[in-house]
């Protein structure tokens, strides 16, 4: 039987002396693509957003006499790997007192890990990755800690193939060869996240087929410090109904660090991997952070994505050098720093201007009580 256990820092302080080390899942740095198909459909209802999304398109067909598709189009968070690696680090050491184990996974690439560990202080960095697994009519994301670094390389090419033109059939061979690298922890990522927008009755659906088809291939359920507490609460449902152990992932894109954690008695990576994947258990710490409202926390992290950055490298260090778009398909990207080289569209620049607005502390904390809609779990409701 799986075991897992929560705790919610913000009522329990206490960490317990078993535990060795705070353990940082699923973040992301500099070189993650992530897709801005979904925002018509995000802010197609938001006054000021609306207006700056339509302004942004306008301009684009004025000067490219064409539609911005926004399918060709993905932003990339501001941090490198090392500031990323370091911010989760900093926290669990400050906060919970305890070493830091971090686990960087970008979507479908291993560039973090693998820079990382030419670096004296990251040696023994992981090489790990989100891989993008279309299955039916959506997809999942599954986490890969500690890819084998010999051979991370191959095994990326050959998911990042699986990826680009998907074959079901192949999938269970695929899962079975991974399965057989006895250090690597398989997760699934925010499994009841319904991020292709299917409808969530759908999404949920599908993902029963993937568990009863699969379910045997995947060592962990995560908990996502980006979504609500009602649908994680789900997640954990469904590691009960499925016997598969819960953990911690924070899905860290901007400054914030992870706002889920594990706390772990093993003293490094391996051993962890170990704890869940063959003792089959989780012990998960929901940070202060994610006691904040999540449309908050959602805001502030555009917030983080639309600052300037003077210290990163040349071509990193404004919003619009990190956002980029494909004139066609399997075009190079260019960045709209490009496409718009007399600054950016006045509504475009009205939005970015109301966003650095956000971060002062009597607009936070008007912004705070404004979006206050969470619901916190009981201790009844912490205790699985």
């Amino acid at each position: 039987m799986s075991e897992t256990t929560i705790q919610l820092l913000w009522q329990d302080r206490r960490v317990h002396p078993e535990f060795r080390a705070g353990v940082s899942l699923h973040s992301h740095t500099m070189y993650s693509e992530e897709s801005l198909q979904m925002v018509p459909r995000y802010t197609g209802k938001v006054p000021l957003l609306a207006d700056a999304v339509r302004g942004a398109s306008h301009q684009f067909k004025k000067r490219k006499r064409e539609e911005l598709d926004f399918s060709r189009a993905f932003w990339t968070p501001p941090l490198p790997p090392r500031q990323a690696y370091r911010l989760e680090q900093k926290q669990i050491q400050n906060t919970l007192q305890l070493p830091a184990l971090v686990s960087l996974t970008d979507h479908d690439n291993i560039h973090a890990g693998a820079q990382l560990r030419v670096l004296s202080d990251f040696r023994e960095a992981p090489v790990s990755t989100e891989w993008t697994v279309p299955f039916g009519p959506t997809f999942f994301h599954v986490g890969l800690h500690n890819l084998p670094v010999a051979s991370a390389s191959c095994i990326m090419a050959e998911l990042q193939a699986f990826t680009a033109r998907p074959n079901e059939n192949a999938l269970p061979s695929i899962l079975a060869r991974l399965n057989e690298i006895q250090d690597l922890l398989i997760v699934l990522n925010h499994p009841l996240w319904d991020e292709k927008g299917i409808g969530v009755p759908e999404h949920s659906q599908v993902l029963g087929r993937l568990l009863e088809r699969h379910g045997c291939s995947f060592h962990a359920l995560e908990v996502n410090g980006l979504r609500s507490s009602k649908e994680n609460q789900r997640v954990i449902w469904v590691g009960r109904q499925v016997d598969l152990p819960v953990v911690a992932g924070g899905d860290r894109h901007g400054l914030e660090p992870n706002s889920i954690l594990n706390l772990s008695p093993s003293a490094d990576l391996r051993e962890f991997i170990h704890e869940v994947r063959y003792r089959r258990r989780s012990h998960v710490v929901f940070m202060p952070q994610y006691h904040e409202p999540l449309k908050m926390r959602v805001l502030q992290t555009m917030v983080d994505i639309m600052r300037e950055y003077p210290e990163n490298l040349e071509g990193r260090r404004l919003w619009s050098d990190r956002v980029y778009y494909r004139a066609s398909e399997g075009a190079e990207p260019m960045p709209l720093s490009h496409f718009w080289p007399a600054g950016n569209p006045l509504l475009v620049e009205v939005f970015v201007r109301a966003m650095r607005v956000a971060e002062f502390r009597g607009v936070r904390s008007a912004l705070r009580l404004a979006l206050n809609e969470r619901r916190f779990w009981s201790d009844q409701e912490a205790a699985v």
